[in-house]
């Protein structure tokens, strides 16, 4: 039996992995998928969403292409989960790889022309959107934000050609400044931040649902998820994976319930000093 059917619960409530399921929609993750969502649809080329570690950028990222999921045959996403590239050649041959362009090219400039053609096929022979999602942003060289620049140029007269979004922690921000060229190309920005208490208490509350949790009393108790809270100082990641272990502590403990003495051990024993 796995841990958490010996708690009432069907599912895992606290995996770390990206799964759009478990997704909660916080005030500011649902504000900002929503304009994230607009500007897609109204072809206006790039979006920034900027955050630090553990703020939920990654699964945000899963959920705006979920969200579009009912609309395929419209909408023609592509994802780069880590566009740690050495040259720009590499990352442009990656660029074509991930479109599915079949051709092969001996250089930088003859990848930039295929990539051109297919989005001038998609996105005005086609009248596809073709969306390319970029997450750990932080790690685009240069060289990468300056291909990224030039494939934004390419337009109609009513739209860009790519909707490109990039998702990275705050330290993008200090790049992009140096390349003002492509910071004045950024159509939407947002900077999304941890999490209240009331938001944590709702995605405890949430997640335990969606695993299948109908017990009369609740699993986490009010004081419990408060020192949560202030322990993991709002990042979702920390929360998760906090929830995970102090689940794992109660099981030992033969309890059936996380009380606020069950988090003050975890921590002192997980964080010594923070308590």
């Amino acid at each position: 039996m796995e841990y958490y059917e010996e708690l009432g619960l069907r599912k895992e409530p606290f995996s770390t992995s990206p799964d759009p399921d478990f997704f909660f929609y916080t005030r500011e993750h649902k504000e900002c998928i929503q304009r994230l969502e607009i500007n897609i649809r109204m072809r206006r080329g790039l979006s920034v969403i900027l955050g630090d570690v553990g703020t939920g950028k990654t699964t945000l990222s899963r959920m705006i292409i979920k969200l579009f999921d009912t609309f395929s045959s419209q909408y023609d996403f592509h994802l780069i989960l880590d566009p740690a590239f050495e040259s720009e050649f590499e990352f442009v041959k990656n660029l074509a790889s991930v479109f599915n362009i079949k051709d092969t090219a001996r250089s930088t400039f003859e990848y930039k022309m295929l990539v051109e053609n297919f989005l001038f096929k998609k996105a005005v022979e086609e009248n596809k959107v073709v969306v390319l999602v970029v997450d750990e942003g932080q790690k685009l060289t240069p060289l990468h934000i300056e291909a990224l620049r030039t494939l934004l140029n390419y337009e109609t007269n009513e739209f860009k050609l790519l909707q490109l979004v990039i998702l990275a922690q705050m330290e993008f921000m200090n790049k992009i400044k140096r390349q003002p060229n492509f910071l004045d190309r950024i159509s939407l920005g947002y900077v999304i931040n941890p999490i209240n208490e009331e938001d944590t208490v709702g995605m405890i509350q949430y997640r335990l649902k969606k695993a299948g949790y109908r017990g009369k009393e609740p699993l986490f108790t009010k004081e419990a998820v408060s020192k949560i809270h202030q322990y993991t100082q709002g990042y979702p990641r920390k929360i998760i994976q906090f929830c995970h272990n102090v689940l794992v502590e109660i099981l030992r403990n033969g309890d059936k319930q996380v009380k606020e003495e069950t988090v003050v051990s975890v921590i002192r024993r997980e964080s010594p000093w923070h308590v």
